[in-house]
């Protein structure tokens, strides 16, 4: 990819994995500038950091976000910017509607867009010859009268979503009172799959794959993000992932949510095109470098230790194990997990999350939402008929 051993912009400062791949590329001997909405996230403290520029918010003010993005590219001498978060989808319009000077490592719009529905991804996998669960695509309170019946078999989730927010698992009719699906705001139906999760996270090129984490979330901060993270290998998991970036020749970040039956079966959920958690198994800079912005071979994992968040950990998974009753569950994650925000030399992250996340927590208690809701805000795209 010419150009990538030169300036990078990592967007999505706010989120651990854009910290991470600023340490990552930085390693590499990458120059490495950082952006985001926020006026202190954890990334801008990093050594990693060259400097951090503070952008409007993308779904609030696109308009603003575009200029912005331009005027700091130009100004950076940007050759590459790698998304982490969902700007990844207000960053692919911009560069969709104007001659930008630098690569966006992310597919189009278009694309992006297929593969975030949580519908049409699930054709596009059934296209590729996947197995996939039964999902019924809902726009009208017919649509979800003619299953309603089914309801304890079925998974409801909006099509554009994330985290699990407002998804309803196996619910009794009476529950999809609350629902009001719309060609505006679509929801899903999807067969309840009985199994293992697994999540994993990739990088690709031009449909090859470049590197490959498979792991599962032990503790989640309530029923959605992952807070601590174990890996795990599935010979069926990676055939999919492979066939799936393949058939889309997919170049950027691309992240699943499967599902493995019984028999070891493996099925695809959903899909985020964009960096998650699974980057923290990988700690190599010049190795992961050279695979995400050349042509070097496919980097593996080189993590073993599970992986977490230990303010999360005391935050949401105490409470959790408490009510469960899983303290020593709890006790032996606590013991065995490594702080994924520690990085040798470049300590100042570790105390930044406290004033990251006091400033979430003001924007959580103005609008009146949860901390989860809060830290994506003002980031979020859901769908080409969102309404702010």
């Amino acid at each position: 990819m010419p150009g990538a051993d030169k300036t990078v912009l990592i967007t999505g400062a706010r989120a651990p994995v854009a910290l991470h791949l600023a340490r990552l590329l930085h390693g590499a001997g990458r120059r490495v500038i950082l952006a985001d909405t926020p006026a202190r996230p954890i990334a801008a403290q990093s050594k990693a950091c060259t400097r951090y520029h503070r952008l409007p918010p993308p779904r609030f003010e696109p308009d603003a976000y575009t200029e912005a993005v331009d005027a700091l590219v130009r100004a950076e001498g940007i050759d590459l910017v790698i998304p982490t978060c969902e700007e990844v989808f207000y960053l692919a319009l911009a560069w969709r509607g104007r001659k930008m000077p630098a690569q966006l490592f992310a597919p189009g719009i278009e694309q992006l867009a297929k593969v975030h529905n949580k519908h049409a991804f699930i054709r596009l996998a059934e296209r590729l010859g996947l197995a996939v669960p039964e999902t019924t695509l809902l726009n009208s309170r017919d649509d979800l009268e003619a299953i309603r019946g089914r309801s304890r078999e079925l998974v409801f989730k909006p099509v554009w979503s994330r985290f699990a927010s407002h998804v309803l698992l196996r619910p009794t009719p009476d529950f999809l009172d609350a629902i009001a699906p719309s060609p505006a705001m679509p929801w899903v139906a999807q067969r309840f799959v009985d199994g293992d999760e697994i999540s994993a996270y990739a990088v690709a090129r031009a449909g090859k794959l470049k590197a490959l984490a498979l792991y599962r979330s032990l503790f989640r901060a309530g029923k959605g993000a992952g807070i601590f993270f174990e890996r795990v290998e599935d010979v069926a998991a990676r055939a999919l992932v492979e066939r799936i970036v393949a058939g889309t020749s997919w170049t950027g970040q691309i992240s699943f949510d499967l599902m493995r039956e019984a028999d070891g079966t493996v099925l695809p959920l959903e899909c985020n095109p964009r960096a998650v958690s699974g980057l923290h198994f990988f700690r190599d800079p010049v190795r992961f470098a050279d695979a995400m912005l050349w042509d070097g071979p496919e980097v593996m994992p080189d993590v073993t230790a599970p992986q977490t968040v230990r303010p999360a950990m005391w935050i949401y998974g105490l409470p959790a194990a408490l009510r469960s009753g899983g303290l020593g569950r709890f006790r032996k994650a606590m013991r065995q997990g490594q702080e994924l925000l520690d990085w040798p030399g470049d300590p100042a992250p570790v105390k930044a999350q406290w004033t990251a996340l006091s400033e979430i927590a003001g924007v959580a208690w103005r609008q009146g939402i949860s901390l989860q809701a809060a830290s994506t805000r003002d980031i979020e795209w859901n769908g080409p008929d969102q309404l702010v």
